[in-house]
């Protein structure tokens, strides 16, 4: 990554980003299932971050600020990406590639069969638990990066989960 690397950055925002960077790097990996997406995502969020920062008023809702940032590019590329395949779909076809049946003999690797059920979670669920369970965000910090309030938060995480354990 080593984003602080390429050019010169004010010390207060070089700070926030050798704190952080990995931490947006992993929830965008996760969240686009995808590392050149991701990549893309992830360079998106530090310009637009460093454009921003200092209109930021406490460096308390720093983390919770970058996550909001990375997951509204998140929710634009994937709108984008809908958008774009509608156009390019032929009519008729649905274009889920999820409905091809895999071989009898490709078995269930359990971590590929979690990724696909996350990857159908609706977004704000999906968001919530990845910024939970693998960021390690309280509530409160899921909740404003989210725009909700923290019971919304937990609730998001909680549905997920229970989307999670019924369809192992």
């Amino acid at each position: 990554m080593g984003l602080n690397e390429s050019f010169r950055l004010p010390p207060p925002f070089a700070e926030a980003v050798q704190i952080h960077e990995r931490a947006i790097m992993r929830y965008l990996v996760r969240m686009t299932s995808d590392r050149d997406d991701a990549l893309d995502l992830f360079q998106e969020t530090w310009l637009r971050a460093y454009r921003a920062y200092p209109q930021l008023k406490s460096a308390d809702g720093l983390k919770p600020w970058l996550y909001r940032i990375a997951t509204n590019l998140c929710r634009n590329r994937a709108r984008d990406n809908l958008r774009r395949s509608r156009v390019l779909t032929p009519a008729g076809d649905t274009g889920d590639a999820d409905t091809v049946a895999a071989p009898a003999h490709a078995g269930w690797d359990g971590v590929i069969h979690i990724k696909r059920i996350v990857a159908k979670l609706p977004e704000k669920q999906r968001s919530a638990l990845v910024m939970r369970k693998f960021g390690g965000l309280d509530y409160g910090e899921i909740g404003a990066a989210l725009g909700c309030s923290n019971e919304s938060a937990r609730a998001s995480v909680f549905k997920a989960m229970k989307k999670l354990e019924t369809a192992k």
